[in-house]
């Protein structure tokens, strides 16, 4: 008798859908705040998180349309036939490059996160080193696994920022939320560039809707997947600005974290909520890896077909672990971020619409 194997590796537009949202939110809502108000005044920052959002699910419905244009195909598959295979292994071979790029800018966010809030005599070496150990361990089973774990994961992430926006409501002062609409037009147009990194992450769908058993309905999947994080984003920046004020939010590393440091438990159960916050937030910092790592393996798989997933893991993660670790200070972890930023508005936004546009202007399709 065969071992159940979860439906063949089948998953829903509901696991795409949080996927989306998992991979969008992870650690972009806990420097999003500072990066926007530092182009910004008062409220004024929630127009250019709402542009970002909007841009996002207009490009995030391009991923989805093209990859469900084509079922039960692979990224390269299909790339293949629209550009040709030379091009195609390229274009996949880069991806797998940012993919990784990806999970060690993650992983080295944990580690120093971590050192600073939960375990402050910990090298932050070791602490990457385990994060990525245990990235390790979940991509090496199943693809679909690692997506239904954002379903158990999504909604205690979710109730816990909520947790933290509520517990501040005490601290909350309308006052710092003025002036309103005194950004100039430059302002506006940095903060979007800001909130349009912070929404990367929807790229995923070129890869994850070829698992779906309803590729025609992930285009709205990825849509709402989207709109999750904008609805949370808007929320977070109201009340960090309602707490702190601009001025203030613009000098914190990280004003999420410091929003969740001003809460206090009644009966002082917790002491220092900002652990358990973080804590917390690591489970979606796990799951945004976790996918990155398993969408790069995916994509040296799809060009070399003849070596075995575990071969290429194992090649995979010392590079991951060094580019991680490359960087010498916060800074240079910043300009690590900006870096995979940029190349990720070209990796979701301008191949997946010059593909889209080939494949409607040669009218090629896939098969169901």
């Amino acid at each position: 008798m065969n071992a159940f194997r979860y439906g063949d590796e089948e998953i829903s537009n509901k696991e795409i859908l949080i996927s989306v949202t998992t991979m969008i939110i992870g650690a972009g809502i806990l420097t999003l705040p500072r990066g926007v108000a530092q182009s910004t005044k008062g409220l004024d920052g929630l127009l250019a998180i709402v542009a970002g959002g909007v841009l996002a699910m207009v490009f995030a419905w391009v991923c989805a349309r093209l990859s469900s244009r084509f079922p039960q195909q692979t990224f390269f598959q299909y790339t293949t036939r629209l550009v040709s295979k030379p091009v195609a292994i390229v274009t996949t071979l880069l991806f797998g490059l940012y993919f990784m790029c990806f999970t060690a800018y993650e992983m080295r966010t944990v580690a120093t996160i971590s050192k600073i809030y939960l375990f402050d005599q910990t090298p932050v070496e070791a602490l990457g080193l385990i994060f990525l150990l245990i990235v390790i361990y979940s991509v090496s089973g199943s693809r679909a696994a690692i997506l239904r774990i954002n379903l158990m994961f999504m909604p205690i992430v979710l109730f816990i920022a909520i947790a933290v926006v509520l517990m501040n409501v005490g601290y909350f002062d309308a006052e710092n939320l003025r002036p309103f609409f005194t950004t100039n037009w430059k302002g506006y147009v940095q903060a979007s560039k800001e909130t349009s990194f912070a929404f990367v992450g929807f790229e995923i769908l070129l890869f994850y809707v070829a698992l779906s058993n309803k590729p025609k309905e992930a285009p709205t999947a990825a849509i709402i997947g989207v709109s999750i994080p904008l609805a949370l984003y808007l929320l977070i920046y109201f009340m960090v600005i309602g707490v702190f004020a601009t001025e203030t939010t613009s000098q914190m590393i990280h004003p999420t974290i410091e929003m969740a440091k001003e809460v206090e438990v009644p009966g002082q159960f917790f002491e220092r909520f900002e652990s358990i916050f973080f804590t917390i937030w690591i489970m979606t910092l796990f799951n945004t890896a976790a996918m990155g790592l398993d969408l790069s393996v995916t994509c040296l798989r799809y060009v070399l077909p003849r070596v075995k997933k575990m071969n290429i893991i194992f090649a995979l993660s010392p590079v991951t672990y060094l580019v991680g670790m490359l960087p010498e200070n916060q800074l240079s972890v910043f300009k690590l971020g900006n870096f995979i930023s940029y190349a990720g508005i070209g990796f979701a936004v301008l191949i997946p619409t010059l593909l889209l546009v080939i494949a409607k202007a040669r009218g090629v399709k896939g098969h169901a």
